[in-house]
């Protein structure tokens, strides 16, 4: 059953996935994997999903690596990540 969630929702579910394995700097996640995980959740699949992950990565809160394929956490804006995720967490 998918929900409705909005935008600030599905970045912090993004940024606590990524922050609960510890997915900081060189260590990293497939880009694919995240989307499976939260695509089942939320309305439009993984096509909403991807697109948010992109404007993170534009915004300097996650990184890119392997050509796009897989991605981590931004270790320089830690203190922001976290912040945003205790504040938009369900």
């Amino acid at each position: 059953m998918s929900a409705e969630l909005t935008e600030d929702q599905i970045r912090a579910d993004v940024m606590y996935r990524l922050l609960r394995k510890n997915c900081w700097g060189a260590k990293y996640l497939p880009v694919d994997t995240l989307v499976n995980w939260i695509g089942k959740q939320v309305k439009r699949d993984g096509k909403r999903v991807t697109r948010i992950i992109d404007d993170l990565h534009k915004e300097a809160y996650l990184l890119m690596h392997k050509r796009g394929e897989t991605v981590s956490l931004n270790p320089a804006r830690s203190k922001e990540i976290t912040q945003f995720v205790e504040r938009n967490i369900r």
